[in-house]
């Protein structure tokens, strides 16, 4: 190990020979960016002896634990302890070494702060949540650029809208990372994410249609953890349908789009689930409602009108979406996003300025001022 990690001279290895039992009181604890703790899982001294380790670096380093047999117990003891990655010898070093240091650069790529998260559900089916989730998570991506990578999540198992929208292929494989995410790490994540040519990379599992699929709520946040690790910018398309899951995803979320169409039916939905989700979180954060597929009314026409929906929606309404399903339909056939197929399009324009609200320009109310002083 002490050659392989100064070969490689990406990291200091420094190799404490005490019993795990006596590791809390290791005092290269106090400077190390990660730890190598390896442990006999049959002896129940050692599993305890984790406990004092991970509290006393409280988060602030990753432990990887070596042990030589595993199973679903010893699983769960190490999930709670919220240990990063766990390996069973025999293992080569430099298995070992990629481990570390994929854990290091997450680790730095954590220090740039914590990612946002921007979750989108639809008021009632059919209206256009999906294709808000993915345009969104283009203009985060084109916005970022490469300095601020965006991914987007698709927690709607039952179909790969997300995927086909954008066509690639969907390499998410709930199976494989356990019945509570236990096995997903940064590498098994990249291998479950398919990249689009913008940058922006997608995170969706294969269309399940017509099954139940019983995911459990520990692997969904396994899954957004180590997400949230990677990307400055996380979209999450979340399912219309409430799950066990639901109320934790929005409870993590810095917004939350709810995404109607302009009829009467549609607002009452919005509205009911604005006052689902106050009641739910307390009040910990405001979601804001997306009317999507707007169309103007001339003076001498009959319907709804921005001055009802603003009266309904009240402060929750953050703006409208222009309709124009002939390029949103084209779009969606092609598998390319709006702006891509056509650049300057209003339904981008409308959903940039709702994400990204431009502040009053100062030049110009000096100027107004200006001018009013005159008098």
């Amino acid at each position: 190990m002490r050659g392989t990690f100064a070969a490689a001279r990406q990291a200091q290895l420094v190799v404490v020979n005490r019993p795990v039992t006596d590791g809390g009181d290791i005092e290269a604890l106090a400077d190390c960016a990660l730890l190598i703790v390896d442990i006999v899982p049959k002896r129940q001294d050692h599993l305890l002896a984790l406990q004092p380790i991970t509290a006393r670096l409280g988060g602030r380093a990753p432990v990887i634990v070596l042990t030589d047999a595993f199973d679903a117990a010893v699983g769960r003891w190490l999930v709670q302890l919220k240990v990063a990655d766990f390996l069973c010898k025999p293992i080569k070093p430099d298995e070992l070494l990629r481990a570390a240091v994929t854990l290091l650069s997450a680790r730095q790529d954590t220090a740039r702060g914590e990612a946002q998260i921007t979750t989108i559900l639809g008021a009632a089916g059919g209206v256009g949540a999906t294709t808000i989730a993915v345009e969104t998570a283009m203009q985060l991506t084109r916005r970022g650029g490469d300095s601020e990578p965006t991914c987007l999540v698709d927690l709607d198992f039952s179909s790969d809208a997300c995927a086909e929208f954008l066509d690639l292929e969907p390499r998410l494989d709930l199976a494989a990372i356990g019945l509570r995410g236990e096995r997903l790490d940064l590498q098994l994540l990249e291998a479950f994410s398919a990249r689009h040519t913008s940058g922006l990379a997608l995170v969706a599992c294969p269309a399940r249609a017509a099954e139940v699929l019983d995911v459990d709520a520990e692997s969904i946040a396994r899954l957004l953890d180590v997400i949230a690790m990677r990307y400055d910018q996380v979209v999450i398309d979340l399912p219309r349908v409430w799950q066990p899951w639901t109320d934790a995803v929005l409870a993590g979320s810095d917004r939350i789009f709810i995404v109607a169409d302009m009829t009467v039916p549609g607002l009452r939905c919005a509205r009911r689930i604005l006052d689902r989700i106050a009641g739910r979180l307390a009040g910990r954060i405001e979601p804001k409602v997306i009317v999507n597929r707007f169309t103007k009314l001339s003076a001498f026409s009959n319907g709804l009108r921005v001055g009802d929906v603003e009266k309904a929606l009240g402060p929750a309404y953050a703006g409208y979406v222009t309709s124009n399903y002939g390029l949103v339909r084209e779009a969606i056939d092609r598998g390319m996003p709006l702006e891509e197929l056509r650049p300057g399009n209003i339904v981008s324009s409308d959903l940039g300025q709702i994400l990204f609200p431009q502040a009053p320009d100062a030049t110009l109310a000096s100027r107004v001022v200006q001018f009013l002083s005159r008098f």
